[in-house]
């Protein structure tokens, strides 16, 4: 049974999702009354979003769990790959993952994506460098892509 914690970050309140101690889930919620309190693991996970959303930190250093069909996992694996600061088309990784034309799947996938940031969708964009699609909202990706890039749209 996985423990929710909640994190105030630059893009909403994120329910961070743990599960013998390794990270499950990590999405954005409408609203939490009580943020959590820096106890076991997610002292760790949120030590490190800190990092992140303070220019500190380029690569997560976290137990992750995921659950997800076999394509899904194989999608987000090769999401893990793409850089801090890069991006990669829809079909760059339907390609990597052995599956050319399999595009839709891949946004499908990484609309699917159960682990925010940590798995960064964000850095998927169009094959013409448009950004589309994002669960949690284009301008929330546009942030985070700004962000990444130290760009000062932030």
């Amino acid at each position: 049974m996985a423990e929710n914690f909640y994190y105030k970050s630059p893009i909403g309140i994120l329910e961070i999702s743990l599960e013998n101690q390794a990270l499950v889930g990590l999405k954005i919620v409408e609203s939490r009354e009580k943020l959590s309190e820096q106890i076991g693991y997610f002292a760790e996970v949120e030590k490190q979003l800190d990092e992140y959303f303070s220019f500190r930190r380029k690569e997560f250093n976290l137990n992750i769990s995921l659950k997800g069909t076999e394509f899904q996992k194989s999608v987000w694996t090769e999401l893990l790959k793409i850089p801090y600061g890069k991006t990669k088309s829809y079909r760059e990784i339907a390609k990597n993952i052995g599956k050319p034309n399999a595009q839709r799947a891949v946004g499908m996938a990484c609309n699917k994506n159960p682990i925010l940031l940590i798995i960064p969708c964000h850095r998927v964009v169009a094959k013409n460098g448009d950004l589309t699609g994002f669960a949690s909202g284009v301008e929330r990706k546009a942030f985070l892509l700004c962000l990444e890039a130290k760009n000062p749209c932030l």
